[in-house]
């Protein structure tokens, strides 16, 4: 999820120029079976690609989105942090199901509303794969790399599916979250429900927007950014902005993403066991995390790293979960001396 930082350097111009965004593609999946054997029908999932695809296709990357994220928004920040060099890597960049482009319940023909089946990002993970393998026809990547839930679908990625890349790089992710995150992902959840605008999903009104905002504005980075960031007298219209922002994802796709999120746990065809779910991995792993992440603790991602043997980049600005976009150059230097290595 991407706050107060995102919007302020795409405010600067930093984003891509309209005309250079890469067009938006989509695969068709047919009726795709998920992991509680319920079908999403007439499974589609977007995608937009970025850089040049070489002869052999050995320079794929892999770049899901994030939470509410679209590979549109996403595209933008991949070229104004400029974490990748596309002049090397072809890099696709994935929508995750429910994120209003891929299959979700907001544009789902034959399962609308809450009638669209419950998701785990293992479903994402594997959407994503029949995507690269029968339609794209790649069949081995160079990296996995994802932030926040891309983070989290890049942990899945390696453990699920350990021979189809040869490195991993989440950023303030988890490989499952921690009762800290179980509890912020909850509050948003009741935040939807409980709003009577809800109505069971059958909503002609977005339903908890104002509580969302409040909740992200206090966690999506930390108490010293927000009061640096915002004077007294600017809270107000802050949280106006915020609760139109989160207006702008469908609440219904909102909850099957949330849901994903919570029921996350790389271990659980190991038992429950993270010593097993990382000896799965195959893939050279770096992992980014971010000291004061409120929003994705970084506990279970530090971890994972120890049980993987794995080196750990700690981003240590005040801005969070959001510190990818406040310490770039660090971020940049950990990709790049990775990828090239």
């Amino acid at each position: 999820m991407k706050l107060f930082v995102r919007t302020l350097s795409c405010t600067l111009g930093f984003c891509l120029a309209a005309a250079a965004q890469p067009p938006q593609q989509f695969g068709k999946l047919g009726d795709f079976k998920l992991v509680s054997g319920e079908v999403i029908r007439d499974c589609r999932i977007g995608y937009r690609t970025l850089g040049t695809l070489n002869a052999d296709k050995s320079n794929v990357i892999l770049y899901p989105t994030w939470f509410a994220g679209t590979s549109a928004k996403t595209a933008d920040s991949i070229a104004s942090l400029q974490q990748i060099d596309l002049s090397k890597y072809y890099v696709i960049v994935l929508d995750a199901l429910s994120n209003g482009v891929s299959s979700s319940p907001s544009n789902s023909a034959l399962q609308p509303g809450m009638k669209f089946p419950r998701i785990t990002i293992e479903d994402m993970v594997n959407s994503q794969l029949q995507l690269l393998t029968l339609v794209l026809g790649i069949k081995h990547v160079k990296a996995v790399i994802g932030s926040s839930m891309g983070g989290m679908q890049t942990f899945q990625w390696m453990v699920s599916h350990p021979e189809f890349m040869d490195k991993a790089i989440p950023i303030v992710g988890s490989p499952r979250l921690a009762p800290y995150d179980l509890v912020l992902w909850q509050a948003e959840l009741d935040a939807i429900r409980l709003d009577p605008l809800w109505k069971n999903g059958d909503y002609t009104e977005q339903p908890g927007t104002a509580q969302i905002a409040e909740l992200e504005t206090l966690n999506g980075t930390s108490p010293a950014n927000v009061n640096h960031e915002l004077k007294r007298a600017e809270v107000a219209k802050s949280l106006e902005d915020s609760r139109k922002d989160v207006a702008k994802m469908d609440a219904n796709d909102r909850i099957r993403q949330l849901e994903a999120m919570m029921n996350l746990d790389v271990s659980a065809p190991f038992g429950g066991a993270m010593e097993k779910a990382a000896a799965a991995v195959k893939a050279r792993v770096l992992v980014i995390v971010a000291a004061q992440d409120h929003m994705v603790t970084s506990g279970p991602a530090r971890d994972f790293a120890r049980l993987l043997g794995a080196r750990v980049v700690e981003m240590e600005s005040d801005c969070g979960h959001d510190s990818e976009d406040c310490e770039p150059d660090k971020v940049r230097r950990a990709v790049a001396e990775f990828l090239g290595k």
